[in-house]
C-alpha cells in the first residue's frame, strides 16, 4: 500500500504537468480568437458587411455611398 508521503503522490505529477501544458494551449487558443479580425459570417447581408467596413475605415464615404447604390 501506498504511504502518504511524497512517494505516494508521484504519480499525480504526470498529471498536473499534462493539465498545466493543456491550460497553456487552451489560454493560447483562446487569446488568438479573441485578437483575430473579425470575419464576416455567411449569413450577414451586403448592406450590414458593407456599413461594417466603412466603419472600420476600410473605405472611403465616396465608395460606401458607390457600393450602396449598386447594391440597391
Amino acid at each position: 500500500m501506498m504511504g502518504h508521503g511524497f512517494l505516494g503522490w508521484m504519480w499525480l505529477w504526470p498529471l498536473l504537468i499534462i493539465g498545466a501544458i493543456f491550460g497553456c494551449f487552451a489560454v493560447m487558443g483562446g487569446w488568438g480568437r479573441w485578437n483575430r479580425p473579425m470575419r464576416h459570417s455567411a449569413s450577414a447581408d451586403a448592406s450590414e458587411i458593407l456599413r461594417l467596413r466603412y466603419a472600420q475605415g476600410e473605405i472611403t464615404r465616396e465608395q460606401f455611398e458607390q457600393m450602396k447604390k449598386d447594391l440597391l
